[in-house]
């Protein structure tokens, strides 16, 4: 995929507005440490403290616009929004029949979304109809052909995931669009932005049972390069650093007024 200078530009400003906004937003820790502040350095638990904060507070906020800017630039898709809302009715026997797909993996761990949503097809408009609150997910694509895409993206080492709610979720996104249209092409996923283990690949065990990692879980380079054609999550790497590079002077005066 070849981005053009005016792209680049636009994800670079959305990366850079985003650092900024966080920035403005932290307030020092108002706690005394004695003991780390005379080993560690009172400099070193200030830059600690707001590297802390950003990585709490940086991430989905940072990474959502910066896809929704990669995938309209990819031009793949006739329509990308953020928190984009799936709807809020959904059939009681769809509900039933989620439950019933979990439990069955809890006990077998055997994924297959396909199936799944095969099964939640044949019941989508099955029974009463609930009506729930409105479902917001982080990142929705509606490619060229029709095909829908939706993403929850989760920026936390695994073991910080709830697996049987993230699940559910994915599933009930599943049936609240069927219940609008049965025909939908619909695919969920789990994306998580970036590999915490790196360089070493992604530690899946702790999902394994409850997702099936080919259709629903998309990690690092398989979530940008999906939404962004080919080569786009290492562009997307050259846009932090430059924006890394660039800022330097900035942050590190930043940091500086911390420790007067």
């Amino acid at each position: 995929m070849i981005f053009s200078e005016k792209i680049k530009n636009v994800i670079e400003k959305t990366i850079t507005d985003c650092l900024l906004q966080k920035l403005s937003a932290y307030k020092p820790e108002t706690k005394i440490m004695s003991y780390h502040d005379r080993l560690i350095g009172t400099d070193r638990m200030v830059l600690y403290s707001i590297i802390q904060f950003l990585n709490s507070a940086f991430d989905v906020s940072i990474f959502e616009p910066v896809a929704l800017e990669l995938a309209t630039a990819s031009n793949k898709y006739v329509r990308a929004e953020q928190q984009h809302i799936v709807g809020d009715q959904i059939s009681e026997v769809a509900q039933i029949e989620i439950q019933s797909i979990i439990n069955g993996l809890c006990i077998n761990g055997e994924p297959d979304k396909i199936q799944e949503i095969e099964r939640l097809r044949r019941v989508c408009r099955t029974g009463s109809i609930n009506r729930i609150k409105s479902i917001e997910v982080d990142l929705y694509l509606e490619g060229i052909n029709g095909d829908k895409h939706l993403f929850d993206l989760k920026t936390m080492k695994s073991n910080n995931i709830d697996f049987k709610d993230s699940k559910r979720s994915i599933l009930e996104w599943v049936a609240i669009c069927l219940y609008k249209n049965p025909e939908e092409n619909i695919s969920t996923y789990i994306a998580i932005p970036y590999n915490p283990y790196e360089p070493k690949p992604y530690q899946k065990r702790e999902l394994k049972g409850m997702f099936d990692f080919e259709q629903e879980l998309k990690v690092a380079d398989e979530f940008w390069d999906f939404i962004g054609g080919i080569g786009a999550y290492e562009y997307l790497l050259g846009c932090f650093e430059r924006v890394g590079l660039e800022m330097r002077e900035e942050i590190d005066k930043y940091f500086d007024k911390f420790n007067e």
